[in-house]
């Protein structure tokens, strides 16, 4: 902006003399810069604000201090000493005011100005940027927080859903496994008592066949037969008070068989028995015939399955005819001739 001062008046002329051959002259006072018409250098220059392309400094020479410099030359404080510098009065009276120079008065400016005023507008916008960082940085935490809450939710719902899943998939297994143990054990209780029921259906088998090949080697004492007395059987009329025998009715006459091979150990008479014959068997077991009308064998002989030794007859102590067997162990002792003869494979 224009300045308001009045135009610098031209200073006499004078000759220019060359710094080291020049003397103030007579009545002049030596000017140097002082703490009070050069404000001082404070700190590091910088550039603080740029405005239409010029920048500010801190502190700024004035132009007298431009003028002189650039009569007595550029000297460094590091490897000249200090230079006076003096202006005559005629010049220094006209400098103008820097701070009414256009382009330059709205620069300068001393250190409580930067401090107090020009830089308050960095100050506000450096707050202005603070305070946005600051809420910039308060909402990225509070994002970030929200997350990592998110994420630790996210991860508790995952761990209590695998917890779920691993008791429903052990429960799964465990009644599985438990279902597998019954469906195995009805199995093994089915195979069991289907072997069972195959080895008692072999049991009855062997037995059958066993009684068919004693059956073939084994006969009935006679034939068309009445059971009448039972072994065992109580009564009067035996003199031990109970049966010993078996009775078969049959007309006398009727045929008397062996019922196995064996040897006739005695054949005779005997007393209340009649007419008897004793065939041993092979095993020292015997087979009494009694109340016989005849004989046909005698001691000693050997006999074979179905061969005929004597007739059915009513001797001895009797009430009719009839075939009286008994059947004595090896060791003498007497059994039911029933439960022998169908042990044999035989049915009375």
């Amino acid at each position: 902006m224009a300045s308001n001062e009045p135009a610098l008046q031209e200073p006499p002329t004078t000759q220019w003399v060359p710094s080291d051959q020049w003397t103030p002259a007579t009545g002049a006072e030596e000017w140097n810069p002082t703490e009070e018409s050069v404000r001082p250098v404070r700190g590091r220059h910088r550039v603080v604000k740029q405005r239409n392309g010029l920048a500010r400094s801190s502190t700024v020479l004035g132009v007298g201090v431009i003028a002189a410099v650039g009569a007595g030359g550029i000297a460094t404080a590091q490897d000249k000493p200090a230079v006076s510098i003096s202006l005559p009065d005629a010049i220094t009276d006209n400098l103008p005011d820097p701070g009414s120079l256009p382009g330059v008065g709205s620069f300068m400016s001393d250190d409580s100005d930067q401090e107090d005023g020009n830089d308050a507008p960095l100050t506000a916008f450096a707050a202005s940027q603070t305070a946005a960082d600051g809420a910039e940085g308060a909402g990225d935490a509070g994002e970030a927080l929200r997350a990592r809450i998110l994420q630790q939710a996210d991860q508790q719902r995952a761990a209590a859903e695998a917890e779920v899943k691993a008791a429903a998939e052990k429960a799964a297994a465990e009644k599985a496994a438990a279902e597998a143990k019954k469906q195995q054990t009805e199995a093994a209780e089915v195979a069991a008592e289907a072997k069972a029921e195959a080895e008692a259906e072999a049991a009855r088998k062997a037995e059958a066949e066993r009684l068919a090949k004693l059956a073939a080697s084994y006969s009935l004492p006679t034939s068309s037969y009445t059971l009448t007395s039972t072994f065992g059987q109580s009564g009067s009329m035996w003199s031990s008070g109970y049966h010993t025998g078996l009775d078969f009715a049959a007309p006398t006459g009727t045929p008397v068989k062996a019922v196995h091979g064996g040897t006739i150990k005695s054949a005779g008479w005997s007393g209340s028995y009649g007419y008897r014959i004793v065939l041993e068997l092979e095993d020292g077991s015997e087979v009494w015939y009694c109340h016989l009308s005849s004989m046909t064998v005698g001691v000693g002989q050997k006999v074979s399955t179905s061969e005929t030794i004597g007739r059915v007859g009513a001797t001895g102590n009797v009430t009719g005819p009839h075939l009286h067997l008994e059947v004595h162990t090896a060791g003498g002792d007497g059994v039911d001739p029933a439960a022998w003869l169908r042990g044999k494979g035989l049915s009375v």
